[in-house]
């Protein structure tokens, strides 16, 4: 089969024009693919021709334009089912749930009153109250549903500006309706599909990339191998170990690097140094991250030093204190925003104006057009029986509404060149990866893009910062959870930063110090996930709850003392998890008691509330937990909702015990990498270990916990070893 290639992208009668030229019919053609800004169209069997050669695709440019067209349409494809199971699982949430459950499952937050707040940055805030703790997995930069209590019967939404234990505050682009500040106001998570367009528009910008893009894509894509790195020498501007220092010097001399950050051994810091280092070489850099909470993070630790920082977002989605870096605010700051203030203002007073004129609709014009009116105006004449004195108020209208419309173009235009300038004399710009597609950043271009969270990201998204840099930067951790996705699709779940470090291991560097974990509970970890790379440092290496000058337990003493590493068997119980109506979910009501005990007992101790957190795998278990507790006292979430987290304390409920061996989805193992890494000083595994151990991995662990920590049974309010 002969695949012809043509020198645009031509479709319709365009496409059938082009291949009359060279005598070939539409029905010749057996497919069309789209790329690198051409037509590649090929042939069906049966069709000879006698062509100029150079009208035919070389082997590798035919590869390559076919396989980034299939690519595109893949996950154009996936995209949109994706947007689709957020939009039907939501609905369907808000339609099957109580308020009250999905306030538990941390979806919703309920009774709340609305309190006005000071507008700024050309947004109204209002700041929803109550008494009662709000305990969510709602936070800021979340699109949120605002209701009196039936959220399908509501229309309002606003975008989540900041959570705090007692209130929430939503910003809102247009005045909100007055009954947001009664009583009984519910709040809803919602939907936001604005990412999910940001993501096909950038596939498109893809599809025919050219030059640099062109190879920074094919790359990406694994059509072509990256140049190996090249280590420049730096003079470190913060305190880096080895290996960091490492991944720093040969993401300098990369086109293409990964840094790879096993739990707690300092990816964010890593890339702070890396950033810091760029700036030094008069590089613009662009840092990203999916979430707006890594994104500030990176702020953060970059407000510190004397550097030209603009965050782009929506002003709502920026941290409170952050807010003088973002783009906004600095455009209100600007010499030109004064001026531009005072052109707006002109304008009200020329709409004013208008208003007492007689405005064209379509009736009282009778279908003359705008310019009929003024001629005929200007030589006092009425027509189709409208009367001279109309027809001269319809042109002042007019006159007053292109005057308004001119304005209205230089204006923006104007504030465009601000923003442009705002972004053009940056050191580094931090935005989430969608909002490099806003009107603000699409055209801008950097000289290398720093992005975080890389394995937690689709690969849509990750192409989106790549697209606008002439490098890139990918930190993450291929062994903890995988992007978030509602749909059942494989290649959703697969982030870029995995699939490039499965291709290129030479442009990659791990960490290998950590700075986090008791090196008991770090052990199990870094043997199975890590080749046993991971180094404790010594500040972190021997700490136990020791160190937090607790009371001594009275009760439970066995399982609360400082050994780091203790594993709670209810194997003999009658602990088995069961499944609540209307649920998938499992939950297990005696590993629920024990959790409650456990923490009532540590706090009685004198630990801090937030030390301790409780992570199990199910949201049910979630659900059960918190029911336990009058208020929440403590985090409990699942696990994906404590990646990136860390306590002095973690106690985790694996929930499954039944008769038959199963786990369930506790065999995704970066699930269980997750869990139990993510206490400082003493991990609490709670578990039937006959079931458990059904597993072979389960069975390790268990095992590790045997030689590295203690084993112990629950009876009540005593713990015993365990008969091995």
């Amino acid at each position: 089969m002969g695949c012809l290639i043509l020198p645009k992208v031509y479709e319709g009668i365009e496409l059938q024009k082009a291949l009359r030229r060279i005598k070939i019919k539409l029905s010749d053609i057996k497919k069309l693919y789209y790329a690198n800004g051409k037509t590649l169209a090929c042939l069906k069997k049966r069709v000879k021709i006698k062509q100029d050669k150079k009208l035919f695709a070389t082997k590798d440019e035919e590869n390559e334009i076919v396989f980034v067209h299939d690519f595109v349409e893949h996950y154009k494809y996936l995209i949109d089912m994706e947007r689709r199971a957020e939009i039907e699982a939501t609905i369907s949430e808000l339609r099957s749930m109580s308020g009250e459950e999905r306030e538990v499952f941390g979806r919703a937050i309920l009774g709340l009153k609305g309190q006005k707040e000071p507008s700024r940055l050309n947004l109204y805030f209002v700041r929803f109250g109550r008494s009662k703790i709000i305990d969510t997995e709602i936070s800021s930069g979340d699109i949120v549903l605002i209701s009196r209590g039936e959220p399908l019967k509501s229309d309002v939404t606003g975008t989540v500006s900041e959570v705090k234990k007692n209130y929430i505050t939503v910003a809102f682009e247009q005045k909100p309706p007055k009954w947001v500040y009664s009583f009984g106001i519910r709040i809803d998570l919602y939907i936001n599909d604005v990412t999910f367009k940001r993501m096909e528009e950038n596939l498109e910008i893809l599809r025919h990339a050219a030059g640099n893009q062109r190879k920074l894509r094919n790359i990406a894509l694994g059509l072509w191998t990256p140049k190996s790195a090249q280590e420049e020498q730096i003079t470190c501007q913060t305190a880096l170990n080895t290996t960091q220092k490492s991944a720093v010097q040969k993401a300098l001399g990369s086109d293409v690097f990964l840094i790879h950050g096993p739990p707690g051994t300092g990816k964010t810091s890593t890339l702070i140094e890396l950033i810091l280092q760029e700036v030094e070489r008069k590089r613009r850099v662009l840092a990203t991250a999916d979430s707006n909470t890594a994104v500030d993070n990176m702020l953060q630790r970059l407000a510190r030093y004397d550097l030209n920082l603009v965050r782009v977002g929506h002003p709502a989605r920026i941290l409170y204190e952050l807010e003088e870096f973002s783009i906004h605010a600095k455009y209100e700051k600007s010499l030109e925003a004064e001026a531009i203030k005072r052109g707006w203002e002109e304008i009200g007073v020329l709409v004013k104006q208008r208003e007492q004129h007689s405005k064209p609709t379509q009736a009282r014009a009778r279908g003359m057009s705008h310019d009929r009116i003024l001629t005929l105006a200007a030589r006092g004449k009425s027509m189709r029986g409208v009367s001279v004195a109309t027809l001269q108020s319809m042109a002042q209208w007019i006159k007053y509404d292109r005057k308004i419309d001119t304005l209205v173009k230089s204006l923006r235009y104007e504030e465009e060149q601000v923003y442009k300038k705002i972004i053009e004399e940056a050191d580094v710009v931090l935005s989430t990866n969608g909002m490099i597609m806003s009107e603000i950043l699409k055209d801008s271009h950097f000289d290398v893009a720093v992005i975080d969270e890389g394995s937690q990201q689709v690969i849509p998204s990750t192409l989106i910062p790549i697209m606008h840099a002439a490098r890139f930067v990918i930190a993450g951790d291929h062994k903890q959870l995988p992007p978030t996705v509602v749909s059942d699709s494989r290649d959703l779940k697969k982030s870029l930063f995995e699939e490039l470090i499965e291709r290129n291991k030479e442009n990659s560097q791990m960490l290998q110090i950590q700075y986090r974990m008791n090196e008991k509970i770090m052990g199990f970890s870094n043997e199975l996930f890590y080749e046993g790379k991971l180094i404790a440092d010594e500040s972190v290496k021997d700490q136990t709850i020791e160190d937090l000058h607790l009371n001594p337990a009275q009760k439970f003493a066995d399982i609360l003392d400082p050994t780091p590493l203790v594993f709670v068997d209810t194997k003999g119980l009658e602990a088995k998890e069961r499944l609540p109506d209307r649920s998938t979910s499992y939950e297990n009501i005696i590993e629920a008691g024990i959790v409650k005990a456990l923490v009532d007992e540590l706090l009685a101790m004198g630990s801090k509330e937030e030390y301790i957190g409780v992570i199990t795998p199910y949201a049910a278990q979630v659900k059960r937990i918190k029911k336990m507790f009058e208020e929440p006292l403590v985090e409990i979430k699942t696990v994906d909702g404590f990646q990136g987290r860390e306590k002095e304390i973690i106690i985790i409920s694996f929930v499954r015990s039944n008769e038959r061996g199963e786990i369930g989805f506790l065999k995704d193992l970066r699930r269980l990498n997750v869990a139990i890494t993510r206490a400082k000083r003493k991990l609490i595994c709670i578990g039937d270990s006959a079931t458990l151990e059904s597993d072979g991995v389960y069975k390790k662990f268990i095992s590790y916990i045997q030689q590295n920590g203690k084993i112990r049974s629950w009876h009540g309010e005593d713990a015993v070893d365990r008969a091995d």
